[in-house]
C-alpha cells in the first residue's frame, strides 16, 4: 500500500476513533478530541452541556478567549452551540513532547459576565514518522573488536508521542551484529568477529517503527569501515547535564559545557562534539564548539514560545566511535510582556438616566509573563464617573458610579491603565470613547423671567411686538423649542386675536391694531414646548403696553356745543377787575402730555375786558366794567392739547352784562305777550302758593343776611353747575389741566348776576335736576329777541313771575333771576 493509502486509512481511523467526553466541573468543561482535524469540526456542543438555549448564546454574546495562543484555534457556531475547530490543530507544535496536551480557553458570556473554562485535551495521532538524523550513518570499527562488544546508534526521533512514537527498531539480518535496544539508548551489538581481509565494509539497514495505526518507519544505513582496534568510544561526563537560562538572553550566551574523553590515544582519542537530531526550531537557536563543546546561544530565546529545550549532545573520536548526553535547558522567565487590556465588550453611547452601577464594558487584562510577572491590576487614572470591578480572574466589569448628565459632559475619554507585579513593573493603557446618549430631561428654559412689549396704539396689524427666547440644553429633537400661545381672553376677546406667535422664532406679533383709550395694557402667556418624548414645556409672561398716541381733540363740556344752540351767562355791572365771570370745562381721552389742555382767547366783542386762564379755563375781567363797555359780549374759545402734532376744539361763550335781566331791552317787550292767555288764572293760582312759601323763605333770608351785613361780598357764591352726566365715563383727570374727573359737579346753581341776589338754592346734584343745557338756551339767531316766548308776566310784590313757553320758567326780582332747573 502506497503512502497515500496508508494516510487516507490512518484519517479514516482517526475519525473513527474520535471521542468527544464533555465534563462539567465547577463550571469547567473539558473535551477529548484527536489533533490534525478539519476546520470547521465539531468538537462538542457547548449549549447542550450548559444547559443553554441558543437564544441565550446568541443574545449574551457567547465568544472563546484564549491566553495561551495567539491563534484563534477554535470558535462557537451560535446558530447549532457546536465548539468548531477554526485552524489546524497540531499536538506536536503546541505541546512538543509533553505527555498530556491541554488547551485552555475561556468561554465568555455577557449580561451578566460568566466565564467557564474550557479544557481541550488534545489526543495524539501517528502522524509523524519515525526519522534518523541522518540516512547514512558511518562507522569504523577495528578488526580486533572482540565479540560482545557494543556500538552506539543514534536513537530514531518521532514527534509523536506514546504509542505513536518510536516503539521498536529492527536490524536488517546479517552474520556480524544484533540489535541491543533499551530506554535510553540503540546499540549494535558485536555478536561475531569482524575479519577485515574477508569484508572491510559493512552496509546494515536499521529500521525504526512507531506503535501508531497505521504503523510508520523510519530507516538509517549504518556503513561500517572495518578498521584496526579502535576499541574506546568517547565517555560523557554526564548522562543529563541540565542548566537554566534567562529569556531574551542575548545571542553568544554561553549556556553549559559539556565534556567527554576517551581512552584511546592519538587519533583514536581525538574528541569532536556535535548536536544529534535537532528540531528545525532548536537548531537556529544553539550552537556546540566542536572542540570544546560548550553550548552557546545563537537565537532569540523566549520563554513564552518555548520554557525548555533537550538537546542531544554527541562526541565522536577519530575513528568514529561516538557516545551521546542528554542536555536539559530550562528558561526562566524575566518581565518583558507589559500587560495587553483587550475591551471585550462595550455599550455605546449609554443613556444619561442609567443608574448608577450599570454594567457598560468588560476588559480582559492579559499578560504573557509567568507567576507574579503575569499578576496584573487594572485601574481608571482619570475622575470620571465610572469604576472598574474585578470579576471573574483577570475580567473587570466597567461599571457607571454616580448619574450622568450628557448636558454637563457628552463624552467621555475613559483611560484604562494595567500593571503588573514584575520587578520593575510594566504597564500599558487603553482609551476607552464612551458618548452619553440624550434623553429628554431638560424643560426649555426662557432667558428672562418675564417678558415686555412696548407698542403705540393705531399700530399696523402684523406688527413685531416683542421676542421672546427659551433654551433647551437637550439635543435635537429634545433640544428643539416651538413656541406657542396659551389661551386665554383680554377684555372677553380669545387672546389669539390679539397676538400670534412665531413657533420656530418666538417673535410675538399684533394681530390688530390697539386702542389706548379701549385698554392701555394686557398679559399673555406663551408656552415654549420641545420635541421630546414626551415632550416638556415652561411659561412665561408677556406684558403688552401700549402706549398713547394723540388721536382725540379736546371735548368741551361747558358750555356744552350743541346744536346751534349756545349758553348765554350774565355780568354784573359793577364785577372788578379779576372777577370769575365763567368757566370753560374740556376734556381729552388722550392721556399724558397729550390730554394736556390750554385755554385760549382766538376772538372777543372787547379783546381788553375778558381773560382766559390758560390751564384753567377761567374766564375773568381784565378791569372793571364800565358802562361803555358793551352789554353782549362774545368770546371764541380755543381748547388745545399738548400733543405732536396738537389737536383742538373751540366753543363759544355769550355774556351779557347787566344786573338782571329785567334790564335787557328784548326782555321787557316779552311783557305784552298774550297777556290775555288762559294761563293767567293758573299763574295767579301758582304765585298764591309760591308767594305764601317764598315769604316764610324771605323772613329766615332776611334774617341770615342781617346777621352777615358786614362781611364782605363775593361776585359769585357759586360756579356754574356741570352735570356728571356730560362727563364720558372714561375721560381721565389731568391735574392742572382743566380736565375734569367724571365725579366734578357744582353743588350751587345760581345766576351769573347773584352778586346782589336775596336768594340761593344750595342743594347736590340729583337726578330730578334739569340738564344744564335748558339754561337760558335759545338759537342764536333769537338772541336779538330771546324773551319773545314769554306766554305771560305777573308781578307779586317786588317779585316779578316771567314765563318762557314751552322750555323755560324764570323767576324774576329787580335784583336776581333764579333758574329752575
Amino acid at each position: 500500500m502506497g503512502d497515500k493509502g496508508f494516510s487516507a486509512f490512518r484519517l479514516i481511523l482517526c475519525f473513527v476513533s474520535f471521542i468527544v467526553t464533555p465534563h462539567l466541573v465547577r463550571g469547567d468543561l473539558s473535551y477529548s478530541f484527536p489533533e490534525e482535524m478539519k476546520i470547521q469540526s465539531v468538537i462538542g456542543n457547548i449549549a447542550k452541556d450548559l444547559g443553554l438555549d441558543l437564544r441565550t448564546l446568541s443574545s449574551r454574546k457567547a465568544r472563546v478567549d484564549s491566553e495561551e495562543t495567539r491563534k484563534r484555534y477554535c470558535d462557537i457556531n451560535l446558530s447549532t452551540g457546536d465548539l468548531i475547530t477554526s485552524e489546524r490543530i497540531d499536538r506536536e507544535s503546541l505541546c512538543g513532547k509533553k505527555p498530556s496536551c491541554v488547551m485552555k480557553l475561556d468561554l465568555v458570556l455577557e449580561n451578566p459576565l460568566e466565564l467557564h473554562r474550557v479544557n481541550l485535551h488534545i489526543q495524539d495521532v501517528n502522524d509523524n514518522s519515525p526519522k534518523f538524523k541522518k540516512d547514512l550513518t558511518e562507522m569504523e570499527i577495528r578488526e580486533s573488536a572482540e565479540k560482545g562488544n557494543r556500538f552506539s546508534i543514534e536513537q530514531a526521533r518521532d514527534a509523536d508521542i506514546g504509542q505513536n512514537a518510536v516503539q521498536r527498531y529492527n536490524l536488517e539480518k546479517n552474520e556480524y551484529f544484533i540489535l541491543a535496544v533499551d530506554s535510553n539508548k540503540v546499540e549494535l551489538v558485536l555478536e561475531n568477529k569482524l575479519d577485515r581481509e574477508k569484508q572491510k565494509e559493512l552496509n546494515l539497514l536499521l529500521t525504526a517503527l512507531d506503535g501508531g495505526s497505521p504503523q510508520r518507519s523510519g530507516t538509517v544505513v549504518i556503513h561500517v569501515t572495518v578498521l584496526d582496534a579502535n576499541d574506546n568510544a568517547p565517555v560523557f561526563s554526564q548522562a543529563v547535564y541540565k542548566a537554566s537560562l534567562p529569556e531574551n538572553s542575548p545571542p553568544d550566551t554561553i549556556v553549559i559545557n559539556v565534556s567527554a574523553t576517551d581512552a584511546d590515544e592519538g587519533v583514536n582519542g581525538d574528541v569532536t562534539y556535535d548536536f544529534g537530531h535537532m528540531s528545525d526550531d532548536d537548531i537556529h537557536v544553539f550552537s556546540i564548539d566542536p572542540k570544546t563543546g560548550q553550548i552557546r546561544t545563537t537565537g532569540v530565546i523566549d520563554f513564552e514560545e518555548i520554557s525548555s529545550f533537550e538537546i542531544i549532545a554527541e562526541a565522536k573520536d577519530g575513528l568514529g566511535l561516538t557516545s551521546y548526553a542528554k542536555v536539559m535547558i530550562d528558561v526562566t522567565d524575566i518581565n518583558d510582556n507589559a500587560p495587553v487590556i483587550y475591551l471585550k465588550s462595550l455599550t455605546n453611547p449609554i443613556p444619561e438616566n442609567v443608574s448608577p452601577g450599570t454594567e457598560v464594558g468588560i476588559i480582559n487584562v492579559q499578560d504573557r509573563d509567568s507567576e507574579t510577572n503575569g499578576q496584573a491590576r487594572c485601574f481608571i487614572q482619570q475622575n470620571v464617573p465610572f469604576k472598574l470591578i474585578p470579576s471573574i480572574k483577570n475580567y473587570y466589569s466597567l461599571v457607571s458610579t454616580g448619574q450622568l448628565d450628557r448636558e454637563v459632559v457628552s463624552d467621555y475619554n475613559i483611560t484604562i491603565s494595567a500593571t503588573d507585579e514584575g520587578s520593575p513593573p510594566l504597564s500599558s493603557s487603553k482609551s476607552v470613547q464612551l458618548s452619553v446618549a440624550d434623553i429628554n430631561d431638560n424643560p426649555p428654559v426662557f432667558e428672562e423671567q418675564s417678558y415686555s412689549a412696548y407698542v403705540s396704539e393705531n399700530n399696523k396689524p402684523g406688527s413685531t411686538l416683542c421676542s421672546v427666547s427659551a433654551r433647551d440644553p437637550d439635543w435635537r429633537q429634545n433640544g428643539t423649542v416651538i413656541y406657542s400661545l396659551l389661551s386665554g381672553e383680554v377684555n372677553g376677546a380669545p387672546v389669539s386675536s390679539y397676538v400670534s406667535v412665531n413657533g420656530d422664532t418666538g417673535v410675538i406679533h399684533a394681530v390688530r391694531s390697539f386702542d389706548y383709550e379701549q385698554f392701555r395694557s394686557f398679559k399673555v402667556q406663551v408656552m415654549a414646548r420641545d420635541n421630546g418624548s414626551p415632550p416638556l414645556s415652561s411659561n412665561v409672561t408677556v406684558s403688552v403696553f401700549i402706549s398713547d398716541v394723540n388721536d382725540n381733540s379736546p371735548q368741551i363740556l361747558y358750555p356744552a356745543p350743541e346744536g346751534n344752540s349756545f349758553m348765554t351767562e350774565l355780568v354784573p355791572k359793577a364785577a372788578h377787575g379779576g372777577s370769575l365771570v365763567s368757566k370753560v370745562i374740556a376734556v381729552d381721552a388722550d392721556s399724558g402730555q397729550n390730554a394736556w389742555l390750554s385755554y385760549h382767547i382766538v376772538k372777543s366783542t372787547d379783546p381788553g375786558l375778558f381773560s382766559i386762564g390758560v390751564h384753567s379755563g377761567e374766564i375773568r375781567t381784565q378791569r372793571d366794567i364800565s358802562e361803555s363797555d358793551r352789554m353782549k359780549q362774545n368770546l371764541i374759545v380755543s381748547v388745545k392739547d399738548n400733543g405732536q402734532p396738537s389737536l383742538s376744539a373751540t366753543c363759544s361763550m355769550y355774556l351779557l352784562i347787566s344786573d338782571n335781566l329785567a334790564e335787557v331791552p328784548e326782555l321787557k317787550e316779552m311783557s305784552n305777550y298774550e297777556s290775555n292767555s288762559k294761563l293767567t288764572s293758573y299763574l295767579i293760582i301758582a304765585l298764591v302758593s309760591v308767594s305764601t312759601f317764598f315769604l316764610t323763605f324771605i323772613i329766615i333770608i332776611l334774617g341770615v343776611r342781617f346777621c352777615r351785613r358786614r362781611k364782605p361780598r363775593l361776585l359769585f357764591d357759586g360756579a356754574v353747575a356741570i352735570p356728571s352726566t356730560y362727563l364720558p365715563p372714561n375721560y381721565a383727570d389731568v391735574d392742572g389741566t382743566g380736565t375734569l374727573r367724571s365725579t366734578y359737579n357744582y353743588d350751587a346753581y345760581l345766576t351769573t348776576g347773584s352778586r346782589t341776589s336775596d336768594f340761593k338754592f344750595v342743594t347736590s346734584y340729583n337726578d330730578n335736576t334739569l340738564p344744564a343745557d335748558q339754561t337760558l338756551r335759545k338759537s342764536p339767531s333769537d338772541f336779538v329777541d330771546p324773551f319773545e316766548a314769554f306766554d305771560a308776566s305777573e308781578e307779586v310784590g317786588n317779585v316779578k313771575l316771567m314765563y318762557i313757553l314751552p322750555e323755560s320758567f324764570y323767576c324774576l326780582s329787580s335784583s336776581s333771576v333764579i333758574i329752575f332747573l
